[in-house]
């Protein structure tokens, strides 16, 4: 088996939008290393990992080795348990020397998302920046979450180093400062060696697509103004028909043609590899040991096929919550499955039927999503709003706020220290948290559709607003009126309608459905599952097409004795 990536430098990390293929690509690159001799340790920094599932092995935050592939080992960050592990760290010096009141709420004031941002970010640094972590291995390897939460994670060490060096106070949101300093020479080791071409290479993995090419692009760039120019580019799922009879396999082709040879600019610049698609879901190590490899054959099938599958249609589903008149409507799932697409459908029906909508997302890398969201405005009713949340604004209008109010009254030394506190990397987090609550709020007058980040950016926003309703609760008068009604409301079925949206595979599925299980647990029920880009419902001839046409009916099947309502939307070759 050949390796993916020629000549690789010990670090390599494997980032893009979501769905492209970034975890098959670097299990793949793993697997290959670890085949010709290497060790090699694959990290998932992504709060949504499915790298159990794609290795077939159950993986916990220490290294554990993957019995199929001697020499490879796997971990992943797991942020829960990297939040526990910092607060013991900041808090337990202070058991006994502090009232047992203060320490428990030392400990409430450490339980946000933040907090769990940074825990996670302590644990990837200590893999990127001290090699005593990973001495033992040839080769680390990063699977990250899709693009706006990398980039965050990317940024963070000159953030928080930044942060530390001009800190004067002896606190910060997340507890006493020295216990941040002490990671100080850490934090910038990791700095250094993503910027040094010759330990890391950063591969961006995307899908041959406007959207997906746009935002490897962006992500480029962003990469760039970091320091980080050691790139590659991973082209998945070339696709050529192997039939030229069949009218979508030549729609697919000349759909993907069309987006290579517009590529931007900077990424034509880059050293790229084109993968072909397969004719088979890569779960298994065999199956990834194929990745990249040349064009595996297709199982034989009938001439042409079509499944039949019972699925009720988008338009029906809109039509039963137009008729509340208002509310939310939030698509949900893992990266890349469509939320953003089925979103502005959404918005664009209702908008059509004369309701006020605004389309909106929480979605860290928002900037990606505008090839979507401009075209739902092209064509928009004036009924349709379209925007997002910025985090940059929404900073800086959290920022102002809090130095009016709580800043009013301090001299001048408790308002150096309110400013410092406010530049922490935590207040964009809370003024994205707040802002999103805002927006919540606005479907009491008018329907509003928000297109959410990956699973496990959305899930650590919903365990904010948990975390932030239990606050409110115990000190009702401290919060806006929007935060204090943002979990009652999610919790609403008549308010708040949560659509999964996923593809017919097993990932994606697999991921809902643990998504579905975490907003359970929530309390926060949703209304149907959204099957986007299915196959099933189209009559194929192209070979390669119908072997993974065959392979969608497994899973929906799984889908259909797990879900009461499933919405089936069939691949189609004009994108929104």
């Amino acid at each position: 088996m050949s390796v993916l990536i020629d000549k690789p430098t010990r670090v390599l990390f494997f980032t893009g939008k979501g769905g492209v293929g970034k975890t098959s690509a670097a299990c793949s690159m793993a697997i290959s290393l670890a085949d010709a001799g290497k060790r090699v340790l694959l990290v998932s920094t992504d709060p949504a990992s499915n790298l159990d599932e794609m290795l077939g092995v159950v993986l916990s935050a220490k290294p554990r080795p993957v019995p199929a592939v001697p020499l490879l080992f796997a971990l992943n960050i797991d942020p829960e348990e990297a939040a526990h592990a910092y607060r013991e760290r900041v808090v337990g010096p202070y058991r006994g020397l502090l009232p047992a009141a203060a320490v428990t709420s030392m400990v409430e004031q450490l339980s946000g998302a933040c907090t769990m941002e940074i825990a996670a970010f302590d644990e990837f640094s200590k893999l990127l920046g001290d090699e005593t972590f990973t001495a033992d291995f040839n080769h680390v390897i990063f699977d990250t979450a899709p693009t706006g939460h990398t980039l965050r994670l990317l940024e963070l060490p000159a953030a928080w180093s930044g942060f530390i060096e001009t800190s004067v106070g002896g606190t910060s949101c997340l507890g006493p400062l020295a216990g941040l300093a002490a990671q100080k020479l850490l934090y910038a080791a990791s700095n250094a060696a993503l910027r040094d071409a010759t330990a890391t290479t950063l591969v961006l993995v995307a899908r041959p697509d406007r959207a997906s090419l746009a935002e490897a692009e962006r992500t480029r760039n962003e990469l760039s103004r970091l320091g980080v120019d050691n790139l590659r580019l991973i082209i998945n799922g070339v696709f050529m028909a192997g039939d030229p009879d069949d009218p979508i396999a030549r729609a697919m082709e000349a759909r993907g043609s069309l987006a290579l040879r517009n590529l931007p600019a900077g990424l034509d610049a880059i050293l790229r590899i084109h993968v072909p698609l397969l004719p088979f879901g890569l779960v298994g190590i065999e199956a990834l040991r194929k990745f990249g490899q040349p064009k595996a054959e297709a199982a034989p099938q009938a001439k042409s096929t079509k499944v039949h599958f019972q699925g009720e249609t988008l338009d029906s589903l809109v039509d039963e919550i137009a008729k509340q008149g208002k509310g939310v409507i939030m698509t949900m799932g893992k990266g890349g499955v469509g939320k953003t697409t089925v979103a502005a459908k959404i918005a664009m029906e209702l908008a059509r039927r004369g309701y006020a909508t605004t389309l909106t997302t929480t979605d860290p890398a928002a900037r990606a999503n505008t090839s979507a969201f401009e075209a739902a405005s092209c064509d928009r009713p004036p009924s349709l709003e379209v925007a997002r949340i910025d985090p940059e604004l929404e900073t800086r209008r959290y920022a102002e706020e809090v130095l009016a109010n709580a800043g009013a009254g301090l001299d001048e030394q408790g308002l150096a220290l309110l400013k410092e506190d406010l530049r922490s990397p935590c207040t964009e987090e809370i003024a994205v948290f707040r802002a999103f609550a805002n927006t919540v709020a606005e479907g009491e007058d008018r329907f509003v559709v928000i297109d959410t980040a990956p699973t496990g950016h959305t899930l650590l926003l919903l365990d904010a607003a948990e975390s932030y309703h239990r606050e409110v609760l115990r000190k009702p008068s401290g919060s806006p009126e929007a935060v204090k009604q943002l979990t009652p409301r999610l919790r609403d079925p008549s308010y708040t309608h949560i659509l999964l949206v996923t593809l017919p595979e097993a990932t994606p599925i697999h991921e809902a459905m643990q998504l579905e299980r975490d907003l359970a647990r929530a309390d926060i029920l949703p209304i149907a599952w959204v099957v986007n880009q299915s196959l099933t419902p189209l009559a194929l001839i192209d070979p390669l097409l119908r072997s993974r046409q065959a392979e969608e009916v497994r899973y929906l099947k799984e889908l259909a004795a797990h879900a009461k309502r499933i919405v089936l939307m069939s691949w189609n070759a004009e994108a929104i």
